[in-house]
């Protein structure tokens, strides 16, 4: 999948790594997946975090190669960043397969639902 999120520059996933570029605690939505040989950054899946973005990207170290990262302003935009790559991703190229849950004690809706 060649579609770019919105994201800055991938990083390996590592600890180390994670914890040099994501030093706010902060929500968030995050990219994974690896490199390809053109250089090319290759999503494999996608998500969100409401909390501590640093925290919940260190729970896909070893599953994938690389991450990309933005920090949203709120929960609220966070899960509306991952509706919306929810909907623009084709499912039989990426790993996400079932649509974003809301945040907890949250009445939002995705915009992209009909």
């Amino acid at each position: 999948m060649k579609r770019s999120i919105g994201m800055k520059s991938s990083y390996a996933l590592t600890a180390q790594s994670i914890d040099s570029e994501i030093t706010k605690i902060s929500a968030g939505n995050f990219a994974l997946g690896f490199e390809s040989q053109s250089g090319l950054f290759v999503v494999q899946n996608y998500g969100r975090c409401d909390t501590d973005l640093n925290s919940e990207i260190k729970n896909w170290i070893g599953k994938y190669k690389r991450f990309k990262f933005f920090y949203a302003s709120s929960p609220k935009s966070a899960f509306l960043k991952e509706c919306k790559n929810y909907h623009a991703f084709d499912k039989n190229k990426i790993d996400n397969k079932t649509h974003p849950k809301k945040p907890e004690n949250t009445d939002y809706n995705c915009p992209y639902c009909h």
